[in-house]
């Protein structure tokens, strides 16, 4: 999806009332309720990476209970400039599908300086 493909796949992972929370002061940052939001949210980013975002998951980390924690590394090309974050996405999952979504950036700092490139990407 992020280098340009469909987004249905994708779409069939997520709740109807999906939720998607981005903390920051960046171009990315806000609060995405309901699967349209969250697509357009994702649609976005790919824009702003110029279809160059890439995730690099890590460790999976999960209990008894309907939330898991994944360390992912981020790679982008934004505004001519190759950057790189981490995070830990917290899901909430109900029925294999991802119901909720907090991205918690390892380095706030960072993370608001590789997004904080605020251009229109859609050209006009």
């Amino acid at each position: 999806m992020y280098a340009g493909g469909d987004t249905e796949p994708l779409r069939a992972l997520l709740t109807d009332g999906i939720e998607w929370h981005v903390p920051g002061d960046n171009a990315i940052a806000g609060d995405y309720r309901g699967a349209d939001q969250v697509l357009d949210y994702f649609a976005r980013r790919r824009a702003l990476a110029a279809g160059s975002f890439r995730l690099h998951p890590g460790e999976l980390l999960v209990g008894d209970g309907d939330r898991v924690a994944m360390l992912v590394d981020g790679t982008a090309t934004i505004g001519g400039t190759d950057r790189s974050w981490s995070t830990v996405g917290l899901y909430r999952i109900e029925a294999d599908q991802v119901a909720a979504c907090w991205l918690l950036p390892l380095d706030p700092v960072v993370f608001d300086a590789v997004w904080s490139h605020r251009a229109d990407p859609t050209g006009a």
